[in-house]
């Protein structure tokens, strides 16, 4: 892709059929898991079920969310998947310290020495231990290109009561990619498809806080996703009236609408424009 990702669509990887529908609903990122979304007894159907699936190149870009990768079924989804045209990336859930990510990128790249070696790895950190660790399991391996959080797991890991609660955590992951050199973390998904004006509401907050873009579990979340984290029209002519400015005057000055521009400034206009290329 040449534009950073705005929405992350799952769909389980034991269910074909809506696998088939999600790489049509206009997602940029297809994750199809085959972790918390599929049931100990479907596991098997849903690695064959993906791997066939994948041993093609796809519409668009598919990432698979492996399983835990403290236990017995990581290797074998890795060993399945992880070499596939069709894979884009491998989502690791649950991950809590960076040797976990060194191994994984170390498995895959020895399952790919005949292909195009370690895909891209996104960590999932979905525990107090895990975003502890948040910049050491960023810094990890060149092959790690994201972080995100899991808030389910770890709302119930820290016994958190109110969504403000997560906040903390939420800023520390898009603190610790930046110190990284990764881009900013997607946030993680609203668990009600039906609540849009709260899914709305989540991600000005979410974007308040520096993520870019949000998984989703259903289709209907996927255009209030994007629209929320476009540029409005207000903010693009902001934008490029503190471009034109800096282009017509060099170093730092005051707007005629007192606005300071610098920058810092000049390079927050700029991404704001590049995200409205999308619109």
């Amino acid at each position: 892709m040449t534009t950073a990702p705005l929405t992350w669509l799952y769909a389980p990887g034991d269910r074909p059929s809506v696998v088939a529908k999600a790489l049509l609903a206009g997602a940029d990122v297809v994750v199809i898991d085959l972790e918390d979304a599929v049931a100990p007894d479907r596991k098997e159907y849903a690695r064959a079920a993906t791997a066939e699936l994948l041993a093609e190149p796809q519409p668009v870009p598919v990432h698979v969310r492996v399983n835990a990768l403290d236990g017995p079924l990581a290797d074998t989804d890795l060993r399945a998947v992880a070499a596939l045209p069709g894979v884009s990336g491998l989502r690791l859930p649950k991950v809590t310290s960076p040797e976990q990510v060194v191994r994984v990128a170390q498995r895959t790249d020895a399952a790919g020495a005949a292909g195009p070696g370690t895909p891209p790895l996104y960590a999932l950190l979905e525990s107090a231990r895990g975003v502890e660790h948040a910049h050491a399991i960023a810094a990890a391996h060149g092959a790690l290109c994201g972080i995100a959080l899991g808030e389910a797991d770890l709302r119930a890991d820290l016994g958190v009561r109110e969504d403000a609660g997560l906040d903390w955590s939420r800023s520390r992951i898009v603190v610790a990619a930046r110190a990284a050199g990764l881009a900013p973390p997607s946030q993680s998904v609203h668990p009600d498809i039906r609540d849009l004006e709260g899914l709305a509401a989540s991600c000005a907050h979410g974007r308040a806080l520096g993520f870019l873009g949000r998984a989703a579990i259903h289709p209907r979340q996927l255009p209030v996703i994007e629209r929320s984290y476009l540029p409005t029209e207000w903010e693009i002519e902001q934008a490029e009236t503190i471009v034109k400015a800096a282009i017509r005057e060099r170093g730092a000055q005051a707007l005629p609408d007192g606005r300071f521009v610098d920058a810092a400034v000049v390079a927050t206009a700029q991404r704001t424009l590049s995200l409205a290329r999308r619109r």
